[in-house]
């Protein structure tokens, strides 16, 4: 599955990043690249390296607040601690320790997008991502968070953001994200169980499914396994009925997800992290 490789990963947002900067970075320097280039299309630039955590009173909950932006997740936040934010770096902390350990290279995909997090007291259980504030994830722990909880919201968060590179690089749809949200183009979401969501987004949600069952079930746990077999499938079912609104790149990513949501074989999923054989798409044009 390419949506879960890291070199896949890599090979889009090195694409992303020669796009917006004319830079094609090698490895070792694509972390460095993508805050250069991120901080270009964002309000406001990168702080340095890894995860820069802010709360309700940051530069970032500020311009969310003022634009509207995760609104259901604001909404109820108030003032934080100290100790309160000792507390949830500490748990991030943890989590991306247990990520590490799931799987390391699920760990870079998650180091590579995610730059900014605001952490909030809401009671929303949950976070939140967008296309136009890349790098940005907002989270609100519910309070019996445990260590896979924050871990998992990381990683789910993570992989939005990553999806919303490789749609920049290739696109995924063959109409505007407005137009996708028409009744006729909707689709089952496999997370809001039994809603119909505009095409984007439910297939956003069936994506990010696979690694957050993949996290539980390395973990011994069944849940969310549970939970979301069944209703991986049926989003699966209907998300084929709208395949001529993918576009070719698209396509490939909607089958591989659907293959998965036939098998649940978590051991192709643990391949497919690393696997060459979903690192590329499209070779280099030769000059």
């Amino acid at each position: 599955m390419h949506f879960m490789n890291i070199g896949h990963t890599y090979e889009n947002t090195a694409r992303l990043v020669h796009a917006v900067t004319g830079e094609y970075p090698d490895v070792e320097r694509l972390d460095t690249a993508y805050r250069t280039a991120i901080s270009k299309v964002r309000p406001m630039p990168v702080k340095g390296e890894g995860i820069d955590i802010t709360y309700e009173d940051g530069t970032w909950a500020k311009f969310c607040t003022d634009n509207g932006i995760f609104e259901h997740i604001f909404k109820g936040a108030g003032p934080t601690d100290g100790p309160t934010r000792e507390a949830w770096d500490a748990k991030v902390a943890e989590a991306l320790a247990l990520i590490q350990s799931i799987h390391p290279d699920l760990r870079r995909m998650v180091d590579l997008m995610v730059t900014d997090l605001v952490i909030l007291n809401s009671g929303a259980d949950g976070g939140g991502s967008a296309s136009h504030i890349p790098g940005v994830v907002v989270m609100s722990p519910g309070e019996g968070w445990e260590t896979l909880d924050y871990a998992m919201c990381l990683v789910h968060e993570g992989m939005h953001l990553n999806l919303f590179v490789a749609d920049k690089v290739y696109g995924t749809f063959t109409l505007p994200s407005t137009e996708l949200e028409a009744d006729d183009r909707r689709a089952l979401s496999a997370v809001k169980i039994g809603q119909k969501r505009p095409l984007d987004k439910a297939f956003h949600a069936a994506v990010v499914t696979v690694p957050l069952m993949f996290m539980e079930h390395h973990q011994g746990k069944t849940t969310l396994v549970d939970l979301y077999t069944k209703s991986l499938a049926d989003a699966c079912e209907d998300l084929k009925k709208q395949r001529p609104y993918f576009t070719e790149y698209g396509q490939m990513l909607l089958d591989e997800l659907c293959g998965f949501g036939e098998t649940i074989d978590f051991g192709h999923v643990a391949r497919s992290i690393s696997s060459p054989e979903y690192a590329g798409y499209r070779p280099a044009v030769a000059a």
